[in-house]
């Protein structure tokens, strides 16, 4: 989308917002009072680490409940694809249970467990310290909380992007439960289970969940026939929850998650790479649509175990909620898999990874006056991991690399509420952090020496809003979002191993609108955003002399700008219909991208990637979802419709088209074609009966996802010059699913 579109789109919008809102507001007092059946329920949130509704939280998100959840048929992370404006959701294919996630176009879309995420997962309070484990189950949830733009005061260490925050339900004190049993395409099985039990009348509860979900896959195998891809997962656990009835409260979680998968890669090298003069004709040069359900890998597995534990423990206290977290997770990896994605022996990795994290946040929250309110605390996260790959390089072992990362972090942040007047409330907060990072890796006989380094920062945050009425807040705000620097784990030179990269910077600017209208049946939440990026951490994969190796490593390169507007609409129009709906538009550029890096001969070049696109970051991103519900003599019918446009987008910042400057620099014009993501068009759909059984409940959905069977690519990568590869996205599925809950 061009510049000028853009801002005529925003201004467009942001007028017409403005003048329906005058409308609208002019005509609610004589409106008449709607049934209560047809009022939008009010959700209460955690977004600034207190219990309030989303209409009264000054910054840009979207929550869905655990209905939501349900009617849409979601079964984990990547379901949540396009229910809130410029979020992007992909499953990675390189590491067990791993997302690649994109809010408001920034992201980093890496499994090595020397890198952070940018966009931070939360569950029950605890950041995921990598994207290994982010692609959750979403079978036992409260409320999921998609916070868009940095989010470093409050939620811990590199949220840079923003936040998917999950909370996960208590146990109820009750006994109780529900299961479920799902069968689908490609032979889909999932089972599930949840059971709470009291263990001492309204003192101590317990609750046990059972998550299982395995399929064939919907990959073919190009020589074989068979299908491939296949996936097990399970995750099982136990919630033990203690409550005095007066100021204390703490809950204990201790859970594994066992997954094996077969990982694959769809061929998409070309003869312009070397690869293509050894593999078979056949298997160069396929399109990057349907040639991508067809595969050539030779066989490879991964096995994933990761048990974890969280204990958060709440007291009330002469006015003053204190609150610790405390989460410690764990995970042991072993993965092969055939990277040149062909038949033919020319790159095939066996990855070997512990990883181990452990947090601890403290915090208070209170009010010093009746005008002035606080959240304040401190945060520890340390964590290692040890990594070891061999590589067999046509069909002969190259160099084995072992790596040991380590990283420290402390932080101490405040977010303050300040009420000037009834209409006007100020905010303001910050957090200071700091980071050890360390860095201890061979290749084959030479060991490089230690690499540390620490860096701080301080990111501030402040805002203002405006409630001219009850059902109208304006609000503005500045935000500074930080990600640490670090060390490249994949380092295979003593410059690369021994360099650290340093942190990158975002300065986020945003104003909005939050407003309900007709007695809350209508509720129009608005926001415009500008990004100013610097410091740009960015993967960049370039060959070793010789042509024939790479490496992967990660640099600064650079700075970037964002600029967006976020729609989030619910309307009920009548009773039993809901309709939700959001749009996200992105525009953003580099401003500056310069890089060095040898070529295959070992000759240092100059490269020039400012004309290219930013990863991840679709001009466009929309939604609209409609939920009916029937009453009926045995209980309800429920159909859930919804419909997700997201726009093109690359996956990769990679060579494409270039130019010699006359300095000898290498001009980018874009990024390789194949790496980029088609429009998508997807149409989900499922059908809902609950049928009431006195105390117990009995219900069966139909389902399908894709419905137009929009086919493309999930992740696509390519290897400097080498070879690429690349794996497919969902193509149309449907099930049926039966529950019981009593």
């Amino acid at each position: 989308m061009g510049k000028n579109l853009f801002r005529k789109s925003v201004l467009l919008g942001s007028g017409t917002a403005i003048l329906s809102t005058m409308q609208v507001m002019a005509q609610e007092e004589a409106a008449a009072t709607s049934n209560e059946a047809m009022v939008i329920e009010e959700v209460i949130v955690s977004a600034r680490r207190r219990k309030e509704t989303i209409q009264e939280t000054p910054i840009a998100m979207t929550a869905l409940s655990s209905g939501m959840i349900e009617a849409k048929g979601a079964l984990n992370l990547g379901d949540l694809q396009g229910a809130a404006p410029n979020l992007l959701i992909t499953n990675q294919n390189s590491g067990a249970a791993s997302a690649n996630l994109s809010i408001r176009g920034l992201t980093f879309a890496d499994v090595e467990k020397s890198f952070e995420p940018t966009v931070a997962v939360v569950v029950d309070g605890v950041f995921i310290g990598t994207s290994t484990g982010q692609f959750f189950d979403f079978f036992d949830i409260e409320q999921i909380e998609v916070l868009r733009g940095p989010q470093g005061t409050l939620f811990g260490r590199n949220t840079i992007g923003g936040v998917i925050n999950i909370t996960r339900s208590k146990p109820t004190f009750e006994f109780g439960g529900k299961a479920e049993v799902s069968y689908g395409k490609f032979n889909t099985l999932a089972t599930r289970a949840v059971v709470n039990v009291p263990l001492v009348d309204d003192t101590l509860a317990a609750k046990a969940f059972y998550f299982h979900n395995e399929s064939d896959g919907y990959y073919r195998h190009g020589i074989t026939g068979e299908r491939v891809g296949a996936s097990n997962n399970d995750n099982f656990g136990i919630v033990f929850a203690y409550r005095n009835n007066e100021n204390f409260d703490a809950n204990l979680t201790l859970e594994k998650q066992v997954q094996e998968f077969d990982p694959v890669n769809s061929n998409i090298t070309n003869t312009s790479e070397l690869f293509c003069l050894f593999i078979p004709a056949d298997q160069c040069n396929r399109n990057t649509t349907t040639d991508l359900y067809t595969v050539f890998n030779d066989p490879a597995v991964s096995e994933y175990s990761s048990p974890a534990g969280t204990l958060e423990m709440n007291l009330e206290v002469g006015g003053i909620t204190l609150t610790s977290v405390t989460g410690y997770r764990e995970s042991d990896e072993f993965q092969t898999q055939d990277f040149d994605a062909s038949t033919s022996d020319l790159y095939y990795t066996s990855r070997v990874q512990e990883f181990r994290q452990f947090s601890q946040e403290l915090r208070g929250a209170g009010s010093i006056t009746d005008s002035l309110d606080y959240v304040v605390g401190g945060y520890f996260y340390d964590h290692k991991y040890d990594f070891v790959q061999d590589t067999r390089l046509f069909g002969g072992p190259a160099p084995q690399q072992v790596t040991t990362g380590k990283s420290k972090s402390l932080a101490f942040f405040g977010d303050f509420n300040w009420v000037i007047t009834d209409e006007v409330r100020l905010s303001f907060g910050g957090r200071w952090t700091q980071d050890k990072k360390s860095n201890y890796n061979s290749v084959g006989d030479v060991q490089f020496p230690l690499a540390e380094k620490t860096f701080n920062k301080f990111t501030p945050k402040v805002g203002v809003d405006y409630r001219p009425t009850d059902n109208l807040m304006v609000y503005a705000s500045w935000s500074r979002g930080y990600r640490s620097g670090g060390f490249s784990g994949r380092g295979q030179t003593l410059f690369s191993s021994t360099t650290p990269y340093e942190p990158e910077i975002v300065d986020s600017y945003e104003i909005g609108l939050k407003s309900d209208f007709f007695d809350r049946r209508l509720i129009v939440n608005l926001a415009a955003f500008y990004s100013d990026y610097k410091d740009l951490q960015q993967n960049t994969t370039i060959p070793l002399e010789g042509g024939t190796a790479n490496e992967t490593i990660v640099s600064n390169v650079g700075s970037a700008t964002v600029k967006g507007f976020e729609a989030d609409v619910t309307w009920v129009p009548v009773e039993n219909l809901t309709i939700r709906a959001s749009l996200g538009l992105l525009d953003s550029e580099f401003d500056g991208f310069i890089t060095q890096a040898p070529d295959g001969l070992g000759v240092l070049q100059t490269y020039d990637y400012s004309a290219n696109e930013l990863i991840y970051n679709p001009d466009i991103t929309a939604s609209v979802t409609a939920d009916y519900v029937i009453p009926t003599d045995f209980g309800e019918i429920q159909a859930n419709v919804s419909y997700r446009y997201i726009d093109e987008y690359d996956q990769q910042i990679s060579l494409g088209p270039t130019t010699v400057a006359g300095d000898g620099t290498i001009i980018v014009n874009g990024n390789d074609p194949r790496v980029r993501s088609d429009k998508q068009g997807l149409l989900d759909a499922s059908l809902t009966a609950r049928i009431d059984m006195g105390e117990s409940t009995a219900k069966v959905t139909v389902y399908g996802r894709n419905l137009t069977d929009d086919r493309g690519p999930n992740a696509a990568f390519t290897v400097a010059g080498l070879w690429s590869f690349a794996s497919a996205r969902e193509p149309r599925t449907f099930g049926v699913t039966v529950g019981f809950e009593f």
